[in-house]
């Protein structure tokens, strides 16, 4: 009997504004044989509706694991507000957060780390290079293979501990 791969279990989310971006970055994740749940959050706003299961996005799948991957400039809310929300609230600072953007600032880069992403990668133009930036990911097994299980506010601590 073939064991089940953990990796598959996690849900990718990826808060993106830019629809080709996303899709860009969907399939260079499908070339490097990432064949798990991809989900895309249009803006900073829609990945805090997702995460705190309010408003119009899709309500998240409680007890399953996420990675995000985070852009940095998109409307309504930018990426590093979203980072340090999740950072700040005791139910989703462990949720792995890699900062997936265009910005080469070093202010916003300190900005990210200082708010604890686990990885910030540039969005390079050339195909080779948006590969090799996707493999970066891959650079962070424990971020990968463990993603991040999202729990219900007045979860028992005995029914997280059989999820």
């Amino acid at each position: 009997m073939k064991e089940k791969d953990p990796k598959k279990d996690i849900v990718i989310l990826i808060a993106e504004d830019e629809k080709g971006h996303f899709l860009l970055t969907k399939r260079y994740l499908r070339k490097l044989g990432i064949c798990n749940k991809i989900i895309r959050l249009e803006d900073g706003q829609d990945a805090l509706d997702f995460l705190y299961g309010n408003g119009q996005a899709l309500p998240p799948d409680i007890g399953k694991k996420y990675l995000l991957l985070l852009d940095i400039h998109m409307p309504r809310v930018d990426g590093i507000a979203v980072l340090e929300r999740i950072r700040k609230d005791q139910r989703l600072q462990d949720m792995p957060v890699v900062m997936l953007t265009t910005s080469e600032s070093h202010h916003e880069m300190e900005s990210c780390h200082s708010f604890g992403c686990n990885a910030y990668i540039v969005k390079p133009l050339k195909y080779e290079s948006y590969i090799a930036a996707m493999r970066k990911i891959g650079l962070f097994p424990s971020l990968v293979q463990g993603g991040f299980m999202l729990m219900p506010k007045s979860m028992s601590p005995e029914k997280k501990a059989r999820l």
